[in-house]
């Protein structure tokens, strides 16, 4: 499809006419800007603000298809998600993991090809006033490629306080691009589920289990933490079922500031004896706790 633009020019007197027609110079002038272009010193451009406002497209004016814009962005290959799960002890200690990457690249190979294909408006000059302006594929002449795999260890960081979700780039390691950049590459950090502990933000969170006497008498235990140190517990009075105690420092490095770490959030639960007990066991309690027969119903959900 083909735009054409007609410039309605002012006829020349008939004898400057002739010094026009006369002059191979003026004669060119005048084809190609009118009257105006004749004037000394004239900056006339006959494309005006049509020019400008094509501009802003790409297009390109003049007969030998100058371009409204030198510069041009550089295509880039697809960037690469890889997710890449790591267990909660790497992200507490920190830890270095090696990938091996098998990398499609670019090698030159014999021939030639098309390449930088974009789209141009190209203006042509039908006669005096008269232009025809066209869009057109213009490519460049390039080498010919062919992609080649290679392989390549890339060693990832696991710093230590990085969080779910978190990526790692790699730049320039994603989709190649035969005429542009490649993309980039980036893992994205998947924690995995443990065992014995749970991560909220920056704070762990753990459950024992104790025996109805270590909660009625009190105890003492260690808990291993993630790096393999222990974390000592001690309880000289009445432990309830759902009692929580915080040690502070105790949970996981921040990741911005390592010298700052979380709580860590003990919650225990209570194991009660199986089977019956005997009534003289029955009356040896009921004297040791004197508490008595006490029940009472309330709504526990309140305040949820």
């Amino acid at each position: 499809m083909s735009l054409i633009m007609y410039f309605d020019r002012a006829l020349f007197q008939q004898n400057k006419l002739s010094q026009v027609l006369s002059d191979a110079d003026k004669r060119k002038t005048y084809d190609r800007h009118g009257e105006e272009g004749l004037k000394e010193g004239s900056n006339f451009d006959p494309f005006g603000s049509f020019s400008s406002f094509f501009g802003d497209f790409g297009f390109s004016f003049g007969g030998g298809g100058r371009r409204g814009h030198d510069h041009q962005d550089i295509p880039k290959g697809g960037d690469v998600l890889v997710d890449l799960e790591v267990t909660l002890e790497e992200l507490y200690t920190g830890n270095f993991v090696e990938i091996i990457r098998y990398k499609p690249v670019a090698k030159t190979t014999k021939g030639m090809r098309k390449c930088n294909c974009r789209q141009e408006m190209k203006t042509t000059q039908l006669g005096p006033g008269r232009f025809q302006m066209m869009q057109e594929t213009v490519c460049d002449e390039c080498p010919a490629v062919k992609m080649v795999t290679e392989e390549k260890i890339l060693e990832v960081e696991i710093e230590q306080g990085m969080r779910d979700g978190h990526e790692y780039p790699f730049l320039s390691e994603g989709e190649p691009h035969i005429d542009g950049e490649p993309g980039d590459l980036k893992f994205r950090i998947i924690q995995l589920k443990h065992d014995k502990f749970e991560r909220r933000g920056d704070d762990l969170y753990t459950n024992v289990t104790i025996s109805l006497e270590d909660a009625l008498t009190g105890f003492e235990m260690d808990i291993k933490h993630l790096d393999g140190h222990m974390v000592h517990i001690v309880r000289d009075k009445v432990t309830w079922p759902g009692s929580k105690i915080r040690k502070k420092d105790e949970g996981m490095p921040n990741y911005e500031n390592n010298s700052d770490r979380g709580v860590l959030v003990v919650t225990f639960d209570v194991e009660f004896p199986k089977g019956s007990i005997t009534e003289e066991n029955k009356e040896a309690l009921r004297k040791v706790l004197q508490q008595g027969s006490s029940q009472t119903v309330y709504n526990g959900l309140q305040g949820y």
